[in-house]
């Protein structure tokens, strides 16, 4: 739909001459429409195609030894067999002085999440801090050195899949390109190798450390990096998950793996039945041998599992969930993660955060199957979005 200013100077142009108007007030239009766009891009956060690097520099304590490194914010070019550029990754480094310096590229999961959270919450040399599970209050956000950074251990890479963070698709390609299993690995054995080279590391150890759907990608990429000739030294995995299919129905497994983290749950928040037990430590273990032993067993019976050994299970089961016995035989004994969420704490209209259950979140409707949010990330999100922004612009440039 043309805008005013584009009807007025089409009816003006047709005052004054029809012939002109069939010819000129589409070119007219035309014209408008390409300023309207060159003025939205001169706005507009791109990729560049060359390459860009800004840093700064840092010192970190570790082990009592105070460790002085180079922080950079920086783009990776992908190019596709011709060499035509197609993609531009983000990273930020941490590297020290040192000869052959041990190097290791991190990258979070999703798939489709940015390295920032593995950045400013794991190993980098400075980190956010976290005390209560509470939402964590607006700015200034409390970020300090890390006492468990690797810095003294490895220099540091963190990688952001194409489409999350800083790092885009450049010309005419694709997301198709970068989108899949196979295309999502084979960008970022593109850049590893790019960074390598770029920064003369070949003869230095390299790992690769992923979280989550990370672990995934980790797997497929060992081998296309050992295919391509870079040979790892070693894959470090977080959060594993190697294998989607423990989610289908039918498999089991993951039923019994949830057991001991719901146990931890309901004692934390007091729904054990009968009272919570003193310790923590020895009612999740007492969780784990039911969960490998009685439960493991009754799952693996199936529809052949009979009403009275269903009845002693959900009775179990309701000990160290905190479940009802009645809620956990009509979900067949099997309670995924979103409907423990939503269950533990209906009764008070609350439910449990997803990445650490600690955490509270309140939902309006309190009849629905799953959480109508994940309070462990938003009571965090802030922090960790804003603290990494501040030290990208403000330290990094």
């Amino acid at each position: 739909m043309r805008s005013p200013a584009l009807l007025t100077l089409a009816s003006m142009i047709a005052l004054t001459s029809p012939a002109l108007a069939q010819k000129d007030a589409p070119d007219a239009a035309k014209a408008h429409a390409e300023k309207v766009a060159d003025d939205v891009a001169k706005n507009w956060a791109s990729a560049p195609v060359e390459e860009v690097t800004k840093s700064g520099k840092g010192t970190a304590r570790v082990d009592g030894k105070s460790i002085a490194y180079t922080q950079t914010a920086g783009t990776l070019t992908i190019r596709d067999e011709k060499g035509k550029p197609v993609a531009s990754m983000f990273y930020t480094a941490y590297i020290a002085a040192g000869k052959n310096r041990p190097l290791t590229f991190f990258y979070n999961g999703g798939p489709g999440s940015s390295s920032l959270w593995l950045r400013m919450g794991s190993f980098a040399p400075e980190h956010v801090r976290t005390n209560n599970p509470e939402a964590v209050k607006p700015a200034p956000f409390d970020v300090g050195p890390n006492n468990d950074s690797l810095i003294g251990s490895t220099d540091m890479v963190f990688l952001d899949a194409i489409g999350a963070g800083y790092s885009r698709i450049l010309g005419d390609a694709k997301p198709s390109d970068f989108y899949g299993v196979d295309q999502d690995v084979d960008a970022f054995a593109k850049a590893i190798i790019r960074y390598t080279t770029k920064n003369g590391r070949w003869a230095s150890p390299k790992y690769i450390f992923g979280e989550s759907y990370g672990t995934t990608r980790s797997g497929a990429l060992a081998y296309q990096l050992e295919d391509r000739g870079l040979a790892l030294n070693g894959v470090v995995l977080l959060s594993s998950i190697m294998n989607y299919g423990v989610r289908q129905s039918g498999f089991d497994t993951i039923h019994i793996g949830y057991i001991p983290s719901y146990a931890a749950t309901a004692w934390y928040h007091n729904r054990v039945p009968g009272g919570r037990p003193a310790s923590l430590e020895q009612f999740v273990e007492e969780s784990r041998q039911f969960a490998n032993g009685p439960y493991a067993t009754a799952l693996l019976k199936g529809q052949d599992i009979t009403a009275e050994e269903t009845d002693a299970i959900a009775q179990q089961m309701s000990r160290f969930t905190g479940l009802s016995v009645d809620y956990l035989k009509r979900a067949n004994l099997r309670v995924n993660l979103s409907r423990f969420r939503k269950e533990i704490l209906r009764d008070s209209h609350e439910t449990v955060g997803r990445f650490d259950s600690r955490y509270k979140g309140i939902d309006a409707d309190a009849a629905g199957e799953e959480p109508e949010y994940d309070a462990s990330s938003t009571g965090i999100t802030g922090l960790y979005v804003g603290s990494f922004l501040d030290q990208v612009t403000r330290q990094m440039g």
